[in-house]
Formats: C-alpha cells, sequence, structure tokens
C-alpha cells in the first residue's frame, strides 16, 4: 500500500477522554473547535493561516466568544485531527484509507494554495494522481472509502477517478499484469518463498483475463455497478464481465440460503440482483445457463419484477441444451401445491423452440443462424433439450401433487423434435405410474400415447414387458415391435401387422366386443405378464438360433422361415391374451371412455411384406 508524510514534529495533541481533545504547548489555547461530539482546544494562528474556510468563522464571532461549530465536515472528527495536525506541522500519514477523507475535510476547510503554498489540498492532489490511482489495489480501496463522503467525494471526481483508474486496470493487456495485482488472491507457495521444491529460477505464470473479478466483489452494489460499465468500455470481452458478474452474485446473492437473509437486507439483496441482471452482457454465451437458471431462482425468491424474469427466461431458453436438470428444479412459491414451478420451465421451452419460427433467424440462411449463437438451429442442441425434458419429467414425477395434464403438456412441447430413442421418457412415464397409482385408466392410457414403442430399447422393452403397471395395449405393443426387431437382426422377412395389434393402435371397437376395450386399457395380471416374458424370451433365443444357423440354410429357407415365425408368433401371443381374457371375465367399467388414438399415429406399423396365400 502507499503512504505519504507529511510534517515532522512530535505529536502534542493530547486526548482527554473521548470527548476533548487539546494542544499541549506552553501558549495556552485560544479557539475551541466542536466538530460532532469531540471539543477541539487550539490555537487560532495556525489554523487561520492555512484554512480560508476557519478564517470567515473566526470572523464572524465576537472576540470574548471563541467557540466554533463545524459539525458536518466531511469525515468528522478523525478528518478534522488529521487536517489539524498538518497546520501545526505534526506528522501526519496519508494512504488509501484516509487520504479520500482527508481531501474533502481539506476542501470543506478551504485549504488551497490561494491562502498558502504548498498547503494540503495540493499535497493531497499530488499524492493521489502519484500513487493512489496508479495502484489497483489503493484504487480500489480508495473507491470503497468515497461512500461515506457523499456528496463532496462525487463532487470532487474522486469517485470518477477511482473508477476510471480501476477500469483501465482491468482491461491491460494480462502480460503487463502481475498477480501481486489481485489482492485477495492466496499467494503460492514458491511467492511466499515456502516452497521446498523451489530450484530458485522463478517461472513467469500466465495471468488470465479474469485476474480482477473477485478483487471487485467488496464493493457496494452502486460503485460495482458504475465499475463494471466503465470496463464494459473498454476492450473488455463479453465472457470476462460474465465471469465479473457470476463472482459477484455468488459473494452477494447466491451464497447466503433463503433462511440466512433477514427481512431487513431484503431490499439490498434485490437491488443487488437487479444490477447483475441489468449489467448482464447482450452476447449469447457470455455466462453459463447454470447460472442465469440461479439468477432466476434467485429473482423468484425476492419476487423481481416480471420484466426481469421474462428477459432472464429469453436469454435461457436461448442457450437451454447447456442446463442440467438439477438446474431446471425451481422450487415452487409457498402455498403452491406442485413441489416445482414447471410453469416457468414450460416458458423456458417456449422460448427455445420459438427460435426455429423466428423469421430473421431463418432468413439468414443455415451459414448465417450458425454463426448468430451456439446450436440455436442444430439437430444436435435440440437432442440435448429433449433429453433434458425427459429427465426432468422423471424427476417431477415423483411430486405426488403433480397432475396428469401438467406431465403431459410438458411433454408434449418437444414432441415435435423427434427423438432417436425412447428410453428416457419411458423411465419419465414409468416413474409418474409408480408415484401415481390412483390415477384412471383413461390417464394412464394418456400418458403412455406419449411413448412410441418401436423407439425402446432392447433393455427398456424386456423392462416394460414385465411392467405391472402398463396397459396391456402398451405391453402388446412393445413385444410385438420387439419381434420386428429381432426379425431384421436375424435377416428375416419383417412380419406384417396383425389385424388385432392394427385394430388396437386404431382404437378400433369393430373387430372387439364392448368389453374387450377396457381389458386392453386395464393392467397386466401377473400370469399375462409371465406369459409375455416367455414370449420375449423364446423370441430372442430364436433370433440368436436364426443367426446361428443362417450360413446353412438358403436365401429362399430363411424367407419362408421367418414368414412363418412372423405368423406363428404374432398368433400365439393373441391367443394366451385372448384366452387369458376370457380365464378372467374382467368387465371393469371404470373408464368408459373411447379407445383413442396410438401415440404415434403417423407410425402405425413397421414396414411390411406381402403374405403369400399359403400364410
Amino acid at each position: 500500500m502507499k503512504f505519504m508524510k507529511l510534517g515532522s514534529k512530535p505529536d502534542t495533541l493530547q486526548a482527554n477522554g473521548k470527548s476533548i481533545r487539546y494542544m499541549a504547548a506552553e501558549m495556552s489555547t485560544d479557539i475551541i473547535i466542536n466538530v460532532a461530539d469531540v471539543k477541539f482546544y487550539l490555537h487560532k494562528f495556525p489554523l487561520l493561516s492555512k484554512s480560508s474556510h476557519l478564517q470567515k468563522v473566526v470572523a464572524n464571532t465576537s472576540e470574548e466568544n471563541s467557540e466554533v461549530y463545524i459539525n458536518d465536515i466531511p469525515g468528522g472528527p478523525a478528518s478534522f485531527e488529521l487536517c489539524a495536525k498538518f497546520c501545526y506541522g505534526i506528522s501526519v500519514t496519508l494512504n488509501a484509507y484516509n487520504v479520500v477523507a482527508a481531501r474533502c475535510a481539506a476542501e470543506y476547510l478551504g485549504m488551497h494554495e490561494a491562502v498558502e503554498k504548498g498547503n494540503l489540498i495540493y499535497k493531497i492532489d499530488v499524492f493521489l494522481n502519484s500513487s493512489i490511482f496508479r495502484s489497483w489495489k489503493d484504487s480500489i480501496i480508495a473507491l470503497q472509502t468515497t461512500k461515506s463522503m457523499l456528496p463532496w467525494s462525487e463532487e470532487l471526481k474522486l469517485v470518477s477517478h477511482c473508477i476510471d483508474s480501476i477500469a483501465s486496470k482491468a482491461s491491460v493487456d494480462t502480460s503487463m499484469v502481475d498477480w501481486s495485482y489481485a489482492y485477495n488472491r492466496k499467494k503460492l507457495p514458491e511467492e511466499n518463498g515456502n516452497d521446498p521444491t523451489w530450484n530458485g529460477i522463478r517461472n513467469h505464470k500466465a495471468v488470465p483475463k479474469d485476474w480482477w473479478v473477485e478483487d471487485l466483489c467488496g464493493l457496494e452494489v452502486d460503485l460495482y455497478k458504475r465499475v463494471i460499465n466503465g470496463i464494459k468500455s473498454k476492450t473488455v470481452s463479453s465472457e470476462v464481465i460474465g465471469e465479473a458478474l457470476k463472482a459477484y452474485a455468488y459473494c452477494k446473492l447466491l451464497a447466503p440460503t433463503k433462511g440466512q437473509i433477514p427481512v431487513s437486507d431484503m431490499a439490498e439483496y434485490q437491488s443487488t440482483l437487479d444490477a447483475i441482471l441489468w449489467l448482464l452482457p447482450t452476447e449469447k454465451g457470455s455466462v453459463s445457463c447454470s447460472f442465469l437458471l440461479k439468477l432466476l431462482k434467485a429473482g423468484i425468491f425476492v419476487d423481481s419484477c416480471e420484466t426481469a424474469r421474462r428477459e432472464l427466461i429469453k436469454k435461457i431458453g436461448q442457450q437451454l441444451e447447456e442446463a442440467s436438470v438439477n438446474d431446471l428444479l425451481i422450487q415452487s412459491a409457498e402455498g403452491e401445491s406442485m413441489k416445482y414451478d414447471v410453469d416457468t420451465v414450460e416458458k423456458i421451452v417456449h422460448e427455445f423452440l420459438t427460435q426455429d419460427q423466428n423469421p430473421e433467424i431463418e432468413s439468414l440462411g443455415v451459414d448465417k443462424a450458425h454463426d448468430i449463437g451456439p446450436g440455436i438451429l442444430s439437430e444436435a442442441s435440440k437432442l440435448m433439450v429433449v433429453k433434458l425434458i425427459d429427465a426432468y419429467l422423471a424427476e417431477i414425477a415423483m411430486d405426488p401433487n403433480l397432475l396428469v395434464p401438467k406431465f403431459v403438456e410438458l411433454a408434449e412441447m418437444v414432441s415435435s423434435i423427434s427423438r432417436p430413442a425412447h428410453d428416457g421418457l419411458y423411465r419419465a412415464i414409468d416413474t409418474y405410474l409408480k408415484e401415481h397409482p390412483e390415477i384412471s385408466k383413461s390417464e394412464r392410457k394418456k400418458i403412455c400415447r406419449l411413448m412410441d414403442c418401436k423407439k425402446l430399447s432392447a433393455d427398456a422393452c424386456m423392462h416394460a414387458v414385465q411392467n405391472e403397471r402398463l396397459p396391456m395395449r402398451v405391453i402388446v405393443q412393445v413385444l410385438y415391435f420387439e419381434q420386428v426387431r429381432a426379425a431384421v437382426t436375424s435377416g428375416t422377412s419383417t412380419p406384417d401387422l396383425p389385424k388385432s395389434i392394427r385394430e388396437l393402435n386404431n382404437g378400433s371397437s369393430k373387430s372387439t366386443t364392448a368389453n374387450a376395450d377396457e381389458y386392453w386399457d386395464a393392467m397386466a395380471t401377473a400370469e399375462e405378464l409371465k406369459a409375455l416374458k416367455s414370449e420375449l424370451a423364446a423370441l430372442r433365443l430364436g433370433s440368436a438360433r436364426d443367426r446361428d444357423s443362417g450360413d446353412s440354410k438358403s436365401g429362399a429357407n430363411k424367407a419362408a422361415l421367418g414368414r412363418m415365425k412372423g405368423l406363428i408368433m404374432s398368433t400365439k401371443i393373441f391367443a394366451k391374451l385372448w384366452s387369458s381374457k376370457s380365464g378372467h371375465g374382467e368387465t371393469t367399467g371404470s373408464d368408459s371412455s373411447e379407445s383413442p388414438n396410438s401415440a404415434n399415429p403417423e407410425d402405425k406399423s413397421p414396414p411390411s411384406r406381402n403374405r403369400s396365400s399359403n400364410s
């Protein structure tokens, strides 16, 4: 830290308790100066020779009354004491902590060059320009002290000079920066000389572009806002500005939890959040999506204005592919029945999806649209988002108060994005069915329609066939499409979609009894699941045998065997299921709704070949 010593005489200003200061000298004092609650017993001559203000005050008092009051001096008794000592030639030390107060007090007292050459204002200005404003650390310290000196520090441009100094140093080329600039950073062992492995050769460590961000976290929010604006006006990248805002937010906003913020601090908390939101760079990717979501959670907590939240949601939606499930778990406000705020997530997803409908982006063409931001129109970003939403659905599905329409609504928002696999969605559906066993058959059917059975992996198919929470309709579809997959893998012909499954998919009642539709929407019994599981195992075993014996069979024989197997397998499955139905004689009537279309009407049946008349 820089410092400057003024004067050389020993300190003869004595204290008598907390409220009295007197000059110990042979000559008796002839003036009493009251500063706040402290009385100073001093001599007129040294004071009046350097202070034009005291000259005027004393001139307006009678000779009998030598007591004056200057209660409004900036810095109070401490600043006046420093100025008084300077008048007496007593040694005083200026540094970053007291120089602003001393400068404001000297201005108040009128200690200019016109009163006496080499007066206090001149000496302080020299110290500020030659030392304080040239030092990164001292500029920050001095800036922090200006808050208590307002409006004097503002009128004397001390605030703006400190800000200009900090902004200039933050934007300097990092090759010219020494790590010692950053006074909040802990020194490395070799810098302290405590590293036992140090070989005496000092290696220059590269200084990152955001070396300064933590040093500014101690600033009060209004000063911080002005400093960041000053740095923005320099050649500093938006990513570095984003890192600075992130560091400040974690220091001031995100570190304390809800229970640790006193009610009296909520206004300051909200003003800090508003300042950070206002300072966020407009460039996409300058801050992470995770950080933006943390700000959104903080904004919801302090009930920030709707405009600020809407702008945050828009920014989050533009880079949603970067988010994690934990980022999206936004707690609902007090009094809400649902655990998580799904409505806000829907707004974010909507912002992401509307980028494809933006006519300005579409008019730029593929190449230029790709340059606008990371993954706005790319299929990769869409797949990342749909996987994210599937995982988010699986997480919120455990909320017992999450209603079916809200689950379906969010899932359908990303249905336009083609998933290569539906395992994630199946997991979310299965979790919801497990946590909400009380839902009706129509609601169960509505949820299961979200899933495309053809896009389940082999492991997911095996799980689904044994899943007693799924309607029989879904289990049979899964089993059939697993048969199709096995046929393709073994090289045999893909079987035609049986008429029973076609009617099952289409919800047709022409080929079924009135109670058959209820049967297919009901959950499978243990006996039915066992039968289906054995059929799936036999199907896979048959596929393996086909592959092992494929080399010994002619192409014609293999095709004939595949067609025969497709027919036999389909009829065998349905024979078992229908016989099971007849044996149970189920006529449940809890849900009389009509059978809906299949979950994927555009893929009602897999590719098929015409069967021969013998089939």
